[in-house]
């Protein structure tokens, strides 16, 4: 980070604020193309399986989403390697680094073997759901194909949040981007097969599954190769001695229940909406899923932007610059608010031609352009409190900000997107009203908090 967050002296609050803006920018650019990158897998399944089948379509549109859950809170339950690395970094400590990667390696595989085996029974899980027997039965083998390669995916994560926290997100996007390109080859060959003994075994949303799942253990395995060889790596500890890991695992865990609570608490309601989805009709999953992706892709600025404001504000934290921790928690929420704005207007603008990326069916079509109008309307909300939970993340602030997700996900999103699918009769635009209320409430909370925390002294984990 020597060269991204320079330590400067201060020269007024619009120079400093102008300054951390740029600094966050700077590192948000390629941790957002990574992130991207990792959506973008995603997006090719969804589009090639769509454009094979609509039925299709809806298996795996319905089996991401619970598979998404159990993969952010995954994802969450590791985001604490870039909070201590960051501070570590920060505070001159570089041997702990590699201490804390190969901890968070650690939780990373169990995580993922967990959930593997639990959407095992992700049939079941659908047919509790109340869906169609046939829909249950699509989805849940998609589930229990994506999840197999959920400790990949979580290895991956940990090694490029632990290259981030050190300035280097670099290699991240370049892994993604050799990783898409092996994706859309599998795609072609698993979901509508030109090779007739591949098309015996797997096709449509299980094919793209089996994509996703072989790419995911292969990047992996190289990211962890890659840190392995590092020039650097001495200095960083990488495979020397495990010192206080166990210390270090209890404040990964510590860091990692609250946030992975988080994550499950944002996505949980999100994969519910799917579910309702399902019971408006196969064609309104397809039509939904076709919107939450292009939704997640606008998303991914907040991704970038929030961690590079965690990493920007555990670095403060560990310089003990409390002024600078403010500042960059303030422009991280500004940056975000600017982006977000400019993607709302061209969804806003081009709801249509954004949809047919996914789908020529002009029933989709039907239900997702009024719906992509409405969720034009949520993204600068969604993005703000995505920033927002980054910047107390990087702060050490996890529970709280986990108990307000609560609150307006659980308690506000839900059961206001019920009510405008079901009782008001808006459909799937009605899901994505509850989503903008959901959202909203949660980015007015954490600002709120973010505010409070700022006026107290913070002490490095």
């Amino acid at each position: 980070m020597n060269s991204a967050d320079p330590i400067t002296p201060s020269r007024g609050f619009g120079a400093d604020f102008t300054a951390r803006v740029r600094a966050i920018g700077k590192l948000a650019v390629p941790v957002t193309a990574a992130r991207t990158g990792m959506l973008v897998l995603i997006m090719v399944d969804t589009a090639m399986t769509g454009y094979f089948s609509s039925t299709e379509l809806a298996f795996y549109s319905l089996g991401h989403a619970v598979h998404m859950v159990c993969m952010l809170i995954g994802v969450g339950m590791l985001v604490g390697t870039a909070v201590l690395c960051a501070q570590a970094y920060g505070a001159g400590t570089f041997s702990d680094c590699g201490v804390i990667w190969r901890v968070s390696l650690i939780h990373a595989l169990a995580l993922g073997l967990l959930f593997a085996l639990l959407a095992q029974g992700g049939v079941f899980f659908y047919q509790l759901q109340g869906q169609e027997a046939a829909l249950a039965d699509g989805a849940g083998r998609v589930l229990a194909i994506l999840n197999l390669g959920l400790p990949g995916q979580l290895v991956f994560t940990a090694s490029i949040l632990f290259l981030e926290s050190l300035g280097r997100p670099g290699p991240g996007l370049i892994i993604t981007i050799i990783a898409n390109i092996l994706n859309i080859a599998l795609n072609w060959l698993l979901i509508d097969s030109p090779v007739e003994l591949l098309a015996r075994f797997t096709s449509g949303g299980e094919g793209a599954a089996w994509a996703t799942t072989i790419v995911r253990w292969l990047i992996g395995l190289v990211a962890v190769i890659y840190i392995l060889r590092l020039r650097d790596a001495e200095r960083y500890n990488v495979a020397g001695g495990m010192f206080r890991a166990g210390e270090i695992g209890r404040k990964l865990r510590s860091l990692g229940y609250p946030l992975g609570l988080a994550q499950g608490l944002e996505s949980a309601p999100f994969a519910s909406l799917t579910i309702f989805a399902g019971h408006l009709g196969t064609e309104a999953v397809g039509a939904f899923q076709v919107v939450m992706m292009l939704v997640a892709f606008c998303y991914m600025a907040a991704i970038g932007v929030g961690t590079a404001t965690a990493v920007h504000v555990g670095l403060a934290i560990g310089r003990q610059n409390h002024r600078q921790m403010v500042l960059s928690g303030w422009a991280g929420l500004f940056t975000i608010a600017v982006l977000m704005a400019v993607m709302a207007i061209v969804v806003a603008l081009f709801p249509a031609p954004l949809a047919r990326i996914f789908t020529q069916d002009p029933v989709l079509l039907a239900l997702a352009v009024p719906t992509l109008f409405v969720a034009a309307a949520t993204l600068i909300s969604d993005g703000a409190q995505g920033v927002l939970m980054g910047a107390l993340r990087g702060a050490g602030d996890v529970w709280v900000p986990s108990v307000l997700h609560l609150c307006a996900f659980l308690f506000v999103m839900v059961p206001a997107a019920r009510g405008f699918a079901f009782w008001a009769g808006y459909g799937t635009p009605g899901l994505m009203m509850g989503t903008f209320c959901g959202v909203t409430v949660a980015a007015l909370l954490l600002a709120g908090r973010f505010h409070y925390i700022a006026k107290h002294p913070i002490d490095r984990l």
